[in-house]
């Protein structure tokens, strides 16, 4: 694969590693921008540790509770202007209700809204605004005898925005319920628990640590010991239960959770346009397909 200056670029925004680090990184792995990133990493080149996450996809996230029922589903445009169109705020709330009877995209996309399919109202929607639309995604979370209680950042109007958040928990109140979603909505954590995490996702990053332990040239059993500090490490800034509550960063969250009599059972967060990647034109590009009509 050709090495781009526009690979270097994006390596370098997304680490703050050097122009030649940033090079031989991807060089050294082929083009491939996760491995490029792991690279600068094992040999402690990457000042950020964060892949990138920008994204160019807009739309709206909106979240609706019913009881113990919250649904948060991310509708993609193409254009962040129509995110404020009220028009496509309208079908979006719609889209979200009708979320609320349905367990997945594809049974959201065949769900009846006002006499039509979901999947029919985006198609005529797409006709009379003029821009590229599609459902993305959605999360759904429920909990019995509890309480849902959800958050929007960014709200363009209400319930709904760029990121949406939705948690339930057995005791406490909304109040607590509401500064556990606007921690989730600042920190987004991976998963709810140690048990929770990706199995593929412990095993790359101790393998990352394990390479850059190597790297400094210390004994294996020392090694060992290095990581299993380095990895609690990860699992605690990985998980929402383990990270420091941004309300009292004294205490974890469920330790929070604790001092408040609650129980929090599970989560979502929905942020617009997260993991798409979207080819990006320079500005000079822009102006001249414009001007091509």
């Amino acid at each position: 694969m050709a090495i781009t200056a526009a690979l270097v670029k994006e390596l370098r925004d997304s680490t703050g590693a050097g122009m030649m680090d940033a090079k031989k990184a991807l060089t050294e792995t082929g083009g491939d921008m996760e491995a490029a990133v792991d690279w600068l990493r094992t040999k402690g080149l990457a000042k950020a540790a964060k892949k990138s996450g920008r994204t160019a996809a807009e739309g709206l996230v909106a979240v609706v509770v019913d009881g113990g029922t919250g649904v948060a589903v991310e509708v993609n445009s193409e254009t962040d202007f129509v995110g404020k169109n009220a028009e496509f705020q309208e079908m979006v709330a719609g889209i979200a209700n009708a979320a609320l009877g349905v367990d997945g995209v594809e049974a959201l996309v065949a769900a009846d809204m006002g006499g039509k399919s979901v999947a029919d109202v985006v198609t005529d929607k797409i006709a009379t605004i003029g821009e590229n639309m599609s459902v993305r995604r959605m999360a759904k979370i429920e909990i019995t005898g509890g309480t849902v209680v959800s958050y929007v950042h960014n709200a363009v109007t209400a319930g709904m925005g760029k990121i949406g958040v939705l948690v339930a928990l057995d005791g406490g109140d909304e109040a607590f319920g509401k500064q556990v979603a606007m921690h989730i909505a600042a920190v987004n954590p991976a998963a709810l628990g140690e048990d929770d995490l990706d199995p593929a996702v412990i095993e790359k990053e101790k393998q990352v640590q394990m390479d850059i332990a190597r790297e400094s040239g210390k004994p294996e059993q020392v090694i060992e010991k290095m990581i299993v500090g380095r990895m609690k490490k990860f699992v605690a800034e990985s998980t929402l239960l383990n990270q420091q509550f941004v309300v009292n960063p004294d205490l974890t969250v469920e330790a929070a959770a604790k001092e408040a009599g609650a129980t929090i059972t599970g989560f979502a967060r929905l942020e617009v346009g997260e993991g798409i990647e979207v080819e990006k034109e320079d500005f000079a590009a822009e102006v001249a397909k414009a001007a091509q009509g």
